[in-house]
């Protein structure tokens, strides 16, 4: 047993990327051969369909066994497979790169480091001087990136760069599902302070073997994400707050018509039968029933979620645990 401040998880989803995992298992090898922490590598197969998983395997045999190879049924997408490999890891500190090479694993180190020396929990990295398409690739980032700023209220440059430090012991209050690895930030922001998120530039190289599988379709679905995200991060554990307040708007505006129509009818003495605005005033009312309802199930179900999964209200800091030194890389 040895008591290591920290142990590394270097966590890399691969799909389709036959041709980048021996160079990418290489440069993290070389980029880490001397680092002093213990570390291990996590590949994630994501159903690929061409010889990825073969090279993974190959790797694992050739470099040694702090190398792990996670495969999937099928192809889940990126943030299954990150979240795969996450559930699969077991270091203190994670780190997230992409299987394309565009990251660059010699940036590890030093954001290892990083984030060690400022006591950060999430240090992501900032691809400043992209090599990408401006329409495929670096237009809908941008688009992508303002959006999740102005909602989130996390400011960050770049959300999409897949090279991220984070601590295990956040990670585990934090599930990903459909295209949510770009709001890894926001996510860790639900339970530390946005204080304890940090970025660094880093590089980012051209993509020299495989095909990209991003494109301007994704900045719609990074809109419905956000929407999802915008919710769970307001109004979580009080959902009936939100639904209340549109219940209240509504039946406020819906009372002050009916209001207006009954002085009209029975002070002035007008008829109000066929009138459009009787029909809308009913309408704000039943639909003002509906959220506040609404807005009661949905208390009573956030208050389900929160005691069947053990879920608090809180996050306490861990302290440091010991740690088994075997099937890690340790330093030369």
């Amino acid at each position: 047993m040895t008591n290591s401040p920290d142990t590394i998880s270097i966590i890399v989803p691969f799909y389709n990327e036959e041709g980048n995992v021996l160079p990418l298992v290489e440069r993290v090898t070389e980029a880490l051969t001397n680092f002093e922490c213990l570390w291990e590598l996590v590949l994630v197969d994501d159903g690929s369909s061409d010889q990825t998983l073969k090279r993974l395997r190959e790797a694992a045999d050739q470099f040694g066994s702090h190398i792990h190879v996670v495969e999937l049924q099928r192809n889940f997408g990126q943030t299954a497979a990150m979240q795969a490999g996450i559930d699969q890891s077991r270091g203190s500190l994670l780190v997230t790169l992409d299987g394309d090479l565009q990251n660059d694993p010699a940036d590890i180190p030093a954001m290892v480091k990083e984030l060690q020396e400022r006591d950060l929990d999430l240090l992501v990295g900032w691809r400043k001087n992209r090599k990408d398409t401006l329409v495929l690739r670096k237009i809908p980032s941008r688009i992508a990136n303002r959006l999740i700023r102005k909602v989130t209220g996390v400011y960050l440059h770049d959300y999409g760069c897949s090279l991220k430090v984070y601590r295990a012991s956040v990670m585990e209050r934090v599930r990903l599902y459909g295209e949510m690895h770009r709001f890894i930030p926001a996510w860790v922001a639900t339970t530390v302070p946005p204080s304890r998120i940090g970025e660094r530039v880093v590089n980012h190289n051209e993509r020299l073997s495989g095909e990209s599988k991003y494109g301007i379709s994704r900045t719609f679905r990074v809109v419905i994400d956000l929407l999802f995200m915008w919710f769970f991060m307001r109004f979580r554990a009080r959902p009936g707050h939100l639904f209340g307040t549109i219940g209240l708007a509504f039946g406020m505006l819906g009372m002050l018509i009916l209001t207006w129509l009954g002085v009209d009818k029975f002070i002035l003495g007008n008829p109000i039968g066929g009138r459009p605005l009787l029909l809308a005033g009913v309408m704000l009312v039943i639909t003002s029933i509906q959220f506040l309802t609404t807005g009661i199930i949905a208390e009573m179900l956030a208050r389900v979620y929160f005691e069947s999964s053990s879920r608090d209200a809180y996050v306490i800091r861990p302290s440091r645990e010991e740690v088994v030194e075997h099937d890690w890389h340790k330093p030369s």
